[in-house]
């Protein structure tokens, strides 16, 4: 199997986790390849630090490491991170653009500077993958997050601002013609799969499901033991059921974890972000008790992403 969107920690957040023991998790809940985040602390925004990256993992067999190198709204930057992918494809398997700030403040949040990165990517003919995460820092209202209390993450993150962001960012590819192919992660919302479904009338766009938006609501989340906050946040019972309804009706392009661990004081502390990998195993139990066709399965699986990246076991 294949775990598109993972984040691994290490470095200067090596108590959350390392590298060497995500990897052996993933591995022993059956992966073959997972694709690590940038928003690492420090970022994978420039060669030297992306070649460090891959070193944590030299040595360990069985299982695949891959990274997504990150977008910054520095023309210079997205020169060089452009190269880097285009040197090591597909270890790094494409690029990353955080249209909100989350985890590791690396958010672009404007229409004219998210705009001026796709021009800038056209422009560089670039033509891979731009993955996203799309929320409207405009519409977040962080003022509405009650400490403690993580069923009200999704009233500081409300569901416009996923959509709206989808809304935008397909609007910016088309404008400028984007080549390549724009994945939308963790799609959390009915009304952004629905601008998917429209957006691929005349664009090559991929959209990843998490475990927890397809399982988990914000009823869930009210369970405080359960630490169930991240970003984008569980949703209402109408959008989970959506997000659930995309994996059978081939909507979905792939299952991915987001894969994002904490220590226990740190989500006490609000910290988004949960672990994944068990959970994949969970959705995919979930999906076969739903009646799940074995070929549909492969393709969220392993098929749509390993055909989009050229990969092979």
């Amino acid at each position: 199997m294949i775990d598109p969107h993972v984040h691994l920690r290490d470095w200067n957040q090596a108590e959350k986790e390392t590298v060497a023991h995500g990897l052996s998790v993933a591995k022993k809940c059956g992966f073959t390849h997972v694709f690590d985040m940038p928003n690492t602390n420090p970022p994978l925004t420039c060669r030297e630090t992306i070649l460090k990256r891959f070193a944590l993992a030299e040595g360990i067999e069985g299982i695949a490491y891959h990274v997504w190198a990150g977008l910054t709204a520095d023309p210079k930057q997205i020169a060089e991170v452009v190269a880097v992918y285009r040197e090591l494809y597909p270890q790094v398997v494409g690029l990353k653009l955080f249209l909100g700030q989350s985890t590791g403040n690396m958010g672009i949040c404007d229409y004219e500077t998210q705009l001026a990165v796709f021009r800038a990517l056209k422009e560089l003919d670039y033509r891979g993958v731009v993955a996203v995460h799309a929320e409207k820092e405009s519409l977040l209202h962080p003022e509405r997050y009650v400490a403690g209390r993580f069923e009200t993450h999704s009233l500081a993150r409300p569901p416009e601002a996923e959509i709206e962001s989808v809304k935008d960012v397909i609007s910016i590819a088309q404008q400028v013609g984007f080549e390549g192919t724009l994945h939308i992660a963790h799609v959390s919302t009915r009304g952004a799969i629905e601008e998917i479904v429209k957006a691929r009338r005349t664009m090559r766009v991929t959209m990843g499901v998490t475990p927890h938006h397809a399982l988990f609501t914000t009823q869930d989340a009210a369970d405080h033991d359960r630490y169930l906050k991240m970003n984008p946040p569980l949703r209402g019972e109408e959008d989970r059921a959506a997000v659930f309804a995309s994996l059978l009706d081939g909507t979905a392009t792939w299952i991915e974890s987001d894969h994002a661990p904490h220590t226990r004081e740190q989500k006490e502390n609000g910290a988004s972000g949960i672990p994944g990998f068990e959970n994949m195993l969970l959705l995919i139990e979930a999906l076969k008790e739903a009646g799940i066709s074995e070929t549909r399965l492969h393709e969220l699986t392993y098929q749509n992403a390993a055909e989009l990246f050229g990969l092979q076991d």
